[in-house]
């Protein structure tokens, strides 16, 4: 720590070296005094007004390690670094002096990521591994390697309550948890991840801040706005009067993830409840901000958009956000409902059935402005230029598994064949696929909504969370309501750690998902999704084919999907079906299987008469015929 450096940031606590020490600058618009008040110390350091409502200092009596605090025009009260990069005791606690850039990266050879060819995998830190740490979960990276993950997102690591939770509370949004180990644990696992191929994303919350351990206010006045309401309260100010320092905040933690941890990328949380009436949006300036951050590696940006915003995953050039991706509920809903049969609440516009499938291949969003009865409204825009591999569809993600009664996983709430053969679609389809932690071993760990909020929130929360799934009558019948997971309950938590010796346990499913990741990353079509590549046909009121075409019509790939009886097509008047001239199919990959605890099934085609499997998908790819 000898190198002398200027700040890097516009917030928060720099070692900037010896010469220096300590500069701290915080944005405390609403008060015309600002100290710093360091553990075992006598004297304050009172910061100087550098403008704009901020307040600057240094100290070379202050080192790396001290626990600080700030005491606002002289209060005795003395609150947390709101742009702190590391809370110990948790938000209520001590803020900590971090050196960022002590790290030792051993990743300057890593070149990033993008969208291409993905599949992605996510999962949460405080049950993805029995530690629930970064070194609990960086054990895990080699077999998720070896699976064939080629990007972790993590879900939020941001300094929240209590000893558990999701993280969509975090109110300290520089500081990773303390939970889950040191700022350093946290840089370890990415450079380990790197050293493996896989790159890692980070699920930011910039829609909203938690309830508990928020001291914003106390600061400023403008971090929220009450022209706008969210799920969870008051929303982010960033376009009122007093916004410009709230801009800066969120722009600077964006940059902050990618050049001090070297994340790959950021997954932007409920984006449709970030307002912003600005010029420059705030998605479209913090999607300009990883970019640069990353400098010359690769970045992947992606958005969970609840009504499908298409514009966000356009490029500037074309009036968009420049994002990657989006997240694309209308897959998983429709796929839920063909899983389960239940058609409840947010369910209700979908009917799973093989058009559905057909059209979520072909144009991602299956809503893009037509009438949504669920929101009495439409839904959606027109997405129909966006790229196949921009959406992001799953079966399984912490908030749907977390929504059905019990948390349960896909797996166990529809049959084997079924749910193979919707995750073949998954991991085969044209979309970027996303698994969520313990999936590819048929977990039998639950995944439910869990918060350590003390005893008067944390009634409240429960209050909340059973009023949220009561938009599910089958949730509202007598007794169900008081089988709900309590959040606060820490049994709670613990029943939904992965339990890593089911891959040995359940081996069958484990091959499956191995199998198939392995195919979409060998075979030169599945691989290389693009505009326009599949079509598909309805065969049956539970079959349908995708027909995805290769550079050369030698290379066009069937994927047949039956998710009901078998059917038999003594006629098949459907042109996608037939070879190209001189080939026939042949069997690339069936869900059926016996590897994978599958009945077999024979050729799709005898003697000119289609035998599509019940229940079950295959792949297919054109072979010569024997002459």
């Amino acid at each position: 720590m000898t190198e002398e450096r200027s700040r890097r940031f516009c917030v928060g606590a720099e070692w900037c070296g010896p010469s220096t020490g300590v500069d701290f600058r915080i944005w405390a618009p609403k008060r015309s005094g600002v100290e710093v008040v360091v553990e075992g110390t006598v004297s304050p350091l009172r910061l100087d007004d550098d403008g704009g409502g901020y307040f600057r200092g240094a100290s070379t009596a202050i080192r790396v390690g001290d626990r600080y605090r700030i005491r606002l025009d002289g209060d005795a009260r003395l609150f947390p670094d709101p742009a702190s990069r590391s809370q110990p005791e948790g938000p209520h606690g001590p803020s900590e002096v971090v050196d960022g850039s002590a790290f030792e990266w051993t990743d300057a050879a890593w070149k990033g990521t993008t969208r291409d060819g993905q599949v992605i995998y996510e999962l949460h830190l405080g049950t993805f591994s029995r530690a629930g740490t970064w070194a609990g979960a960086c054990a895990e990276l080699p077999e998720l390697a070896q699976l064939g993950i080629t990007l972790v997102e993590i879900m939020p690591i941001a300094e929240f309550p209590g000893k558990f939770g999701w993280g969509y509370d975090g109110v300290d949004i520089f500081a990773p948890s303390h939970l889950y180990g040191t700022p350093d644990d946290a840089r370890r696992f990415m450079n380990a991840a790197h050293a493996l191929g896989i790159g890692v994303i980070l699920d930011v919350v910039y829609n909203h801040f938690g309830p508990d351990g928020n001291y914003l206010s106390e600061f400023a006045d403008s971090y929220f706005t009450d022209r706008h309401k969210t799920d969870w309260g008051a929303a982010i100010n960033f376009h009122d009067e007093g916004s410009s320092g709230v801009r800066e905040l969120v722009l600077a933690n964006a940059r902050y993830w990618i050049e001090e941890f070297h994340f790959d990328g950021l997954r932007l949380d409920a984006t449709q409840n970030i307002y912003d009436d600005s010029r420059d949006h705030i998605l479209a300036a913090i999607t300009r901000t990883v970019r640069r951050a990353a400098g010359h590696r690769r970045t992947f940006v992606v958005a969970e958009n609840e009504s499908q915003e298409a514009m966000m995953a356009r490029s500037t050039e074309k009036g968009g956000y420049g994002m990657d991706a989006l997240w694309n509920d209308d897959f998983h809903h429709c796929a839920a409902v063909a899983l389960t049969g239940k058609a409840e609440a947010y369910y209700s516009d979908y009917a799973g059935t093989p058009q559905e499938f057909i059209s979520a291949a072909k144009w991602g969003y299956l809503y893009q402005g037509q009438h949504y009865m669920w929101q009495k409204q439409r839904r959606g825009r027109p997405a129909l230029d966006l790229e196949p591999d921009q959406f992001v569809s799953f079966l399984e993600n912490h908030d749907q598994v977390a929504n059905s009664f019990r948390g349960e996983r896909m797996h166990k709430r529809t049959s084997p064949g079924r749910h193979r053969a919707l995750v073949a679609l998954v991991l085969l389809g044209p979309a970027t696929p996303l698994l969520f932690q313990g999936e590819e071993f048929g977990s039998s760990a639950p995944f439910q909504f869990f918060a350590d909020h003390g005893v008067d929130l944390g009634e409240l929360v429960r209050d909340g969370r059973r009023q949220f799934l009561a938009q599910f009558p089958s949730m509202t019948v007598p007794g169900v309501p008081d089988l709900l997971p309590i959040p606060g309950d820490v049994s709670t938590f613990e029943r939904c750690k992965l339990d890593f010796a089911e891959r040995k346990t359940n081996a069958s499913t484990y091959a499956f998902y191995r199998d198939l990741i392995a195919l979409r990353h060998s075979d030169p079509v599945f691989g290389a999704p693009r505009a326009r590549g599949v079509d598909g046909a309805v065969l049956s009121t539970q079959a349908f084919v995708l027909r995805f075409f290769g550079s050369t019509s030698a290379q066009d790939r069937l994927v047949v999907v039956n998710l009901g009886a078998d059917v038999v097509l003594a006629r098949a008047p459907e042109p996608l079906l037939a070879p190209t001239e001189g080939t026939e199919w042949r069997e690339l990959w069936s869900s059926e299987n016996p590897r994978y605890g599958g009945g077999g099934s024979p050729p799709l085609e005898r003697g000119g008469i289609w035998h599509v499997p019940g229940e079950a998908a295959v792949a297919l790819a054109l072979a010569k015929v024997a002459s």
